[in-house]
């Protein structure tokens, strides 16, 4: 049998997601084949957590070109951006909280690559009226990788319907949780 590296990837994060704490054999289980096998193609978790990094940046990267986020208003950009980015949400979730990955002068580039481009349409929903500018861009788009993550972690636990999670996590970041009378 051949090694399916994407399928192996694609297995581990969405276990990883669900479980952040399962073990390598765990991940061979799942993917169905031998620890040996995984070990030999990632040796040892934190390689296995790298190549997640790069699944997960391949995918935002993916979803961002999909949600042609410079295109249309800023509002619907982010709406399009959400529902691009949320069938990844738990990945990105597990990636979020593995803190090796954003410490020091190892941290991917890709992340800047993304960051860019989340910060440019938050800033270009600021210049054109449709978003506060008393939130930075940057406060914006880390705000959003945070919903992302909590997303994520409520659809894998159960605590929302995954058909609901964009919907609420666009709202909330565009208007905030007070209420406001009509």
């Amino acid at each position: 049998m051949s090694f399916d590296r994407d399928h192996v990837l694609r297995t581990a994060a969405d276990l990883l997601a669900r479980r952040s704490t399962a073990t390598t054999e765990e991940v061979a289980r799942a993917a169905g084949i031998s620890r040996a096998t995984l070990n030999r193609h990632f040796p040892g978790r934190d390689t296995l957590v790298r190549a997640l990094e790069e699944f997960g940046i391949t995918e935002c990267e993916k979803a961002l070109a999909a949600a042609c986020p410079e295109e249309g208003s800023a509002e619907e950009a982010l709406r399009r951006l959400v529902r691009a980015v949320e069938p990844c949400a738990g990945l990105l979730a597990f990636l979020y909280s593995e803190n090796q990955l954003f410490e020091g002068e190892e941290q991917n580039a890709g992340w800047a690559r993304i960051d860019e481009r989340l910060t440019g349409l938050f800033r270009r929903g600021q210049e054109s009226g449709e978003f506060r500018i008393d939130l930075s861009a940057v406060w914006l788009t880390e705000a959003l990788y945070g919903l992302l993550a909590a997303g994520g972690w409520a659809v894998t636990e159960g605590r929302v319907a995954r058909n609901d999670i964009s919907h609420m996590l666009v709202e909330l970041l565009l208007g905030g949780a007070i209420r406001r009378d009509a």
